[in-house]
């Protein structure tokens, strides 16, 4: 049995994994951004807003707004990779069940809130960017999960 103060602790770790896991998704996404000539999706932050009654006044809010939805959102999934460990799943199993949750979240949520359309109607190589960008957050939060579970 998971002991609750056992489980706050997972929970705790994963939150720093996560900050990490969100920093490497930035570094992935702004460099395939700059590739591709493309602008940042506005759907996590427009999401994010709508739930919370908050609508930034001007651009440069509404970055600020985006950002701190990102990093935040990031983090606090990385409880829920910390508590996969701490309920005992091995390493690649809770990077795995992690990455299925955040990604399937984004794709039934976003949708479903009114702010991104339905991923049966985006192109392949959209589906398969958005999959990269959370496969490189979910490894790098599983990866530095492990490091500092081990310094525990």
């Amino acid at each position: 049995m998971v002991r609750l103060g056992r489980l706050a602790a997972d929970a705790g770790v994963g939150m720093l994994a996560g900050l990490a896991g969100t920093l490497a998704m930035t570094v992935s996404s702004t460099a395939e951004m700059r590739l591709r000539g493309r602008q940042a999706s506005s759907a996590p932050a427009d999401a994010a807003g709508k739930v919370l009654g908050v609508r930034p006044v001007d651009e440069a809010g509404a970055r600020r707004f985006s950002r701190a939805v990102h990093y935040g959102y990031g983090t606090a999934w990385g409880a829920v990779r910390g508590a996969l460990a701490g309920c005992g799943l091995p390493g690649p199993v809770a990077t795995a069940v992690h990455l299925g949750l955040v990604w399937g979240s984004e794709l039934v949520a976003l949708p479903a809130i009114g702010v991104s359309p339905p991923v049966t109607t985006w192109r392949g190589r959209e589906v398969v960017v958005d999959a990269w960008h959370h496969l490189v957050y979910a490894v790098a939060t599983g990866a530095a999960h492990r490091t500092l579970a081990r310094t525990r």
